[in-house]
């Protein structure tokens, strides 16, 4: 008898050993939702990028799921990927579109996990994250920071015996619309080239939406004629006129969410030339990142996560134009000034904070943060 009740316990045992190994074989099973299409060369292709390193690397089996361009069939599309519950572990989807719709369902399906990209679930509201979207991982980019290596790029470049530059500190910036997350990346701009010359002016102007190639184009125009040589883009397809204006005065852009010169270089390299660099998010970045944190049992559930240059988040493109545009003392100063904000050397504006400490657009050089941070030693011949 007593023989017999350890037989069964070793079995029961095996059994167990055998089931643990087998789900920890069988390959991690993601899909990836897109409120869109494939193929626009920015934030969904970048995601998918990420996921094809995930498929890759992890041995993942990774289901796009493409919802199409009408709103209107974008909730109904992810309730169905969500509720087809045997094909996947993790469900991955982003815009700020789409947050309610993940919000309210995502307690539903508990023993599933979901990452949400470029917004933050609103853990605090009960109305919309039932039971505190507990099984939810949100990522949101710190732009700010990015856009604080933009500006200072900007600002060094302006002055430079270039063709196309002139010798006033002047640059620009458009953004789409005069809402927090533009303004985020405008201060941090800002910031950045304040940091290299605190006479520098910085013109900003709003299009008023995000699909007015036109109205870009006008603004950048103005812009060009108030002698700034560097208008960086912060206005979505409103930006296409951002890059016409550049080509066609003979100045210089910098693009905005992917790397846009390396986009545009197949269509229209003449154009492509004259964006310098772009302040990526790197939804690709994120999302491995995310994944390989899951896979170790390190990821936080539950929260939001802000992902800046430290993490890979944002960051400039360091592409050919970038290298063969940008003299190396500037080069230079850019990787210096990237590593005092790892560091904390240098802390970065923000208008997402309280309200007494957040920055505000214009506020001007002799308001920003102090710093220890000496451009002189990059810059001697504009000191």
């Amino acid at each position: 008898m007593l023989r017999t009740r350890f037989l069964v316990i070793f079995l029961v045992l095996a059994a167990l050993s055998v089931a643990s190994v087998s789900a920890q074989d069988d390959p991690l099973r993601i899909t990836y939702v897109v409120n869109g299409v494939l193929g626009d060369k920015s934030f969904f292709d970048s995601g998918q990028r990420g996921m094809d390193q995930v498929a890759d690397e992890f041995d993942a089996e990774v289901n796009t799921v493409e919802l199409g361009i009408d709103p209107q069939n974008w909730e109904t599309g992810l309730d169905d990927a969500m509720s087809d519950t045997d094909n996947y572990d993790i469900l991955i989807a982003g815009t700020f579109q789409m947050i309610d719709y993940l919000a309210k369902r995502s307690s539903l399906y508990a023993d599933k996990v979901f990452f949400f990209y470029d917004a933050p679930m609103p853990y605090d509201d009960d109305t919309i994250c039932l039971e505190g979207c507990k099984n939810v991982y949100s990522i949101t980019y710190n732009q700010n920071e990015g856009s604080f290596l933009a500006g200072v790029f900007a600002a060094a470049m302006t002055t430079q015996d270039i063709d196309g530059m002139n010798a006033d500190a002047v640059i620009g910036a458009v953004g789409g619309q005069d809402i927090p997350v533009i303004n985020d990346f405008i201060v941090g701009y800002e910031q950045g080239a304040c940091l290299v010359n605190k006479d520098i002016q910085v013109l900003v102007q709003y299009a008023g939406g995000w699909n007015d190639p036109a109205k870009g184009k006008e603004i950048t125009g103005a812009m060009y004629d108030q002698n700034a040589d560097i208008v960086f883009q912060i206005a979505g397809g409103t930006g296409v006129g951002v890059f016409e204006a550049a080509q066609e005065q003979n100045h210089f852009a910098i693009g905005v969410d992917s790397d846009q010169a390396s986009i545009i270089m197949d269509t229209d390299p003449e154009q492509a030339a004259r964006i310098l660099t772009s302040m990526k998010k790197n939804v690709d970045n994120s999302l491995y990142r995310a994944v390989d944190l899951y896979l170790k049992g390190e990821l936080k559930l539950g929260v939001a996560e802000g992902l800046g240059i430290e993490e890979g988040g944002v960051g400039l493109a360091y592409n050919d134009i970038y290298t063969e545009a940008t003299p190396q003392n500037i080069q230079d100063l850019v990787t210096a000034v990237e590593e005092a904000v790892v560091d904390g050397d240098i802390s970065v504006n923000t208008v997402f904070t309280d309200e007494d400490k957040a920055a505000k657009v214009g506020q001007g050089c002799d308001k920003m943060p102090e710093t220890e941070f000496d451009v002189s030693e990059y810059l001697k011949e504009e000191s």
